[in-house]
């Protein structure tokens, strides 16, 4: 069984507020869910947890898929696409 959702994989992208970079990662994964790729959203603002903050503060944007981790400061839409492909 998948660890996705019902809806699909469940993508969490790690952030803050006023982070450029976060933008437009967030852009790109709306962007896809627009071309029809399936997938749950779910932002985390790592200011709201120390422990992430400490993890993740020089890395922003990372964006996960299920569990693994696909891409940190850049986008990596290769990546990215075959991580959401079935």
């Amino acid at each position: 069984m998948s660890a996705g959702s019902v809806h699909g994989p469940v993508v969490v992208l790690y952030g803050r507020p006023d982070c450029p970079l976060c933008d437009e990662a967030r852009d790109a994964l709306l962007a896809l869910r627009a071309e029809g790729k399936r997938f749950e959203l779910r932002e985390r603002n790592i200011e709201e947890d120390e422990g992430l903050l400490r993890e993740h503060l020089e890395r922003i944007p990372v964006i996960e898929v299920d569990g693994t981790e696909v891409s940190q400061l850049a986008v990596d839409p290769v990546a990215l696409r075959a991580a959401l492909s079935p």
